[in-house]
């Protein structure tokens, strides 16, 4: 890790840099955006998000797969349902954060998950 001469910020490892950068890829599309906002507000199943998010069960479906191998999110089995929450609170918080501010300036009001409220975010 190199220092900036100026701030004293030591810079991320290549590899975390390439770890952020895959994690920001998946959530470059407003589809899975609006997936992981929408999880990120509570758990819930394929048919609840397709149904929040205005996509086909498919598509919505492997979205999922694609957040949940690059464990963005998890699911556990409810009965016969897959249940699907966020596996990692720093990507809510960062999602949250960008989507919030992003909305403000909009002049748009976006729901805060309740987990979240209190962490000054």
């Amino acid at each position: 890790m190199s220092t900036a001469a100026d701030g004293g910020f030591e810079d991320p490892p290549a590899e975390v840099l390439a770890q952020a950068a895959a994690a920001f890829g998946l959530l470059a599309t407003p589809a899975r955006l609006h997936i992981v906002w929408a999880l990120s507000q509570g758990e819930s199943d394929v048919t609840g998000l397709a149904d929040r998010v205005g996509g086909t069960l498919p598509s919505v479906s492997q979205h999922l797969t694609k957040l949940k191998l690059a464990g963005l999110v998890r699911s556990r089995r409810e009965g016969r349902r897959q249940v699907y929450l966020v596996d990692d609170p720093d990507v809510v918080t960062v999602v949250r954060l960008m989507v919030g501010q992003l909305a403000e300036r909009a002049g748009h009001a976006t729901a805060q998950p309740a987990r979240l409220r209190g962490l000054g975010a």
